[in-house]
Parts: structure tokens; C-alpha cells; sequence
């Protein structure tokens, strides 16, 4: 009687243990922010250029690195460089393309509806880190240079608290 009692504690510990898990899980957020990878500069009046193959090539290179990340969604601004940077991860990993606009975001929107999820974010020299920015609530990063295609801002969001790093990766 008394391994049964103790079995039943231990059992009861374990399944309360993986709730309470599961739910913190649940409330933690991952935003994973690229800037487009190397866009077709030869056009200097071309607004929307596509990108070079090393641009390809780099586009290729996160999708591996994303592939074990378990994404929940893929976001991307409108134009050839950012969708053409995400749609090998979006193929990877078995998603669709959803667009935002940097200039209209509503960041607390965004975070509740992303909440408990992980996203790739896709964007620019400028909106990159201002996105991040918006997520942390803070004016922590500064515009990325033209030639950083490599590096990878990671902001978490779990409950009242809020992390970031920059990783680079190439």
C-alpha cells in the first residue's frame, strides 16, 4: 500500500510538472528577424530588384537553418528580395507566405496574435532591427548596414519578460 501511495505521488508530480510546462510553452514566443539576403544592385533606378544567385544561395542557407526550428509562420514585406529570401523556408518548412506592412505593424496586435508560436520575420536594412525594436518595446538596435545579409536577430517573449540576441550566421 505504501509503493502504491508513493506511486501515486510521484505520478501526480510528474503529469502536474509537464502541465505546468506546457503551459509556459504556450505563452513563450520566438521571433527570428533576417534582413533579404544579397539583392541585384546593377539596376541603381530598380526599386524591387530580385536576387543575385549568391542572394539564392543564401536563401537556400537559412531555409537549412530554419528546417529544425519547428516555424509556425513566415512573415515577409512585399517585395522580390524579401519573398524571394523566404520562400525556400516557407517550402521547407510547409508554410504560406504572409505579408506585413513595416510602416503600418501594430506590434501588440502582432505579438497577441503570434503569441506561443515561432516566426520568421523578413525585411530590410532599416526594418529589421525596428522590428525587433517594436517587439521588445525598446529602441535597442540601430539600422543594419547594406552589406549585413548574415545576421539574425532572436527576440523571445515569454510572460512580462522580453530577450534578444543577434547571431550571425553564415
Amino acid at each position: 500500500m505504501k509503493n502504491l501511495s508513493l506511486l501515486l505521488i510521484i505520478t501526480l508530480i510528474a503529469f502536474s510538472s509537464c502541465a505546468q510546462k506546457s503551459a509556459t510553452n504556450k505563452d513563450r514566443s520566438v521571433y527570428y528577424l533576417i534582413r533579404h539576403a544579397e539583392k541585384d544592385k546593377s539596376d541603381k533606378t530598380n526599386r524591387d530588384p530580385k536576387l543575385t544567385v549568391e542572394g539564392k544561395n543564401r536563401a537556400e542557407s537559412w531555409a537549412k537553418y530554419f528546417k529544425d526550428k519547428n516555424l509556425d509562420a513566415v512573415y515577409s514585406t512585399d517585395y522580390n528580395r524579401t519573398r524571394e529570401t523566404a520562400l525556400p523556408t516557407t517550402i521547407t518548412n510547409g508554410l504560406g507566405l504572409q505579408f506585413y506592412n513595416p510602416g503600418t505593424i501594430n506590434y501588440e496586435e502582432f505579438l497577441k496574435n503570434t503569441r506561443g508560436k515561432k516566426v520568421l520575420i523578413v525585411g530590410h536594412s532599416n526594418t529589421t532591427p525596428m522590428f525587433a525594436n517594436g517587439l521588445l518595446g525598446e529602441e535597442k538596435y540601430e539600422a543594419m548596414t547594406e552589406d549585413d545579409n548574415s545576421s539574425l536577430y532572436k527576440v523571445t517573449v515569454a510572460k512580462d519578460t522580453k530577450i534578444s540576441e543577434i547571431l550571425v550566421i553564415d
